[in-house]
């Protein structure tokens, strides 16, 4: 006499003792844990990059005579000495002319990378390897090797000590990279979106600024971030095309390295200062410059 053998159905934690034992995550979902070697490493090189900085910041609020002591003094008495001396120099011009320098250069920028961006990752162009090597190699010439003719180009048109020079400057030195970098993120745009845009009679300007650029939001807040913090360092330019009134923040900078000395815990001072503006642009562009990074890393 047949019997019939009715199986039950797998629950869940039958499920789950079986991967288990093959050696497989519970919820493919949900993203591994590292190892503690693997974060100890992680943490020891955060620590390593974060350490100079660290240091800057707390040799700031130290006296000169600490500052300068050898091997340092970690535990001197904290000061807010160098930053009252610092604001009694005026700062204010030098962090003014780079804001200015480095927002107006980032702007044209993006107004002229993301259509030339668009175009060759869009829209077919013949010879497209060839456009983009051709904007790359702009970057081969070191800046001293330019700076000459680029002087006495900027001397004849009487635009010395211009800070509307630097605008210029700055637009054509990240223009390249920018161009490069755009053109990864839009071609991560679907293609789908743009051809509803088409059949609806949407023009190009309307597709840039109501379609792509959402889309496209975290690769341009990465692209402006990155041409920002290049124009806000730039200093080769700087100290050599202004005088005084239009010299910014790392011209500002090298006023401290006199044939007197080293004032040291000043630099760190007037460095933390300087440094605050890139640093505030990163955290709040944060999540999406991540994002914007990883775009295209990944297929």
């Amino acid at each position: 006499m047949a019997t019939n053998v009715t199986t039950a159905p797998a629950t869940s934690g039958t499920i789950i003792q079986k991967l288990r034992r093959r050696g497989r995550p519970e919820d493919p979902g949900q993203p591994t844990r590292l190892s503690p070697l693997w974060t100890f490493v992680a943490w020891l090189a955060t620590l390593a990059f974060f350490a100079p900085v660290a240091w800057m910041v707390l040799t700031s609020f130290h006296q000169e005579s600490d500052a300068a002591t050898n091997p340092p003094s970690l535990f001197a008495p904290l000061t807010l000495d160098q930053y009252a001396l610092l604001l009694g120099r005026d700062i204010t011009p030098y962090l003014l002319n780079s804001a200015m320098a480095s927002v107006f250069s980032t702007l044209l920028v993006l107004v002229l990378a993301v259509p030339a961006a668009y175009a060759l990752s869009i829209k077919p162009v013949e010879k497209w390897t060839d456009v983009m090597f051709f904007f790359l190699s702009t970057k081969f010439l070191p800046l001293i090797a330019a700076l000459l003719p680029v002087y006495m180009i900027v001397k004849d048109v009487g635009m010395l000590d211009n800070v509307w020079t630097l605008v210029v400057l700055y637009t054509g030195m990240n223009l390249p990279i920018a161009v490069w970098m755009m053109r990864s993120f839009l071609a991560e745009v679907p293609k789908e979106i743009l051809e509803a845009a088409e059949v609806d009679g949407a023009g190009l300007p309307t597709v840039l600024l109501r379609i792509v650029a959402p889309v496209a939001m975290p690769g341009l807040a990465a692209t402006s971030l990155i041409c920002f913090i290049f124009s806000w360092n730039e200093f080769m330019f700087a100290v050599n095309l202004t005088a005084t009134k239009a010299s910014t923040a790392p011209v500002f900078l090298v006023g401290f390295i006199t044939n007197e000395g080293l004032f040291l815990a000043r630099l760190c001072a007037a460095a933390t200062l300087v440094s605050l503006p890139v640093l505030i642009a990163g955290i709040a562009a944060q999540d999406k410059l991540v994002h914007g990074l990883s775009l295209g890393a990944v297929k």
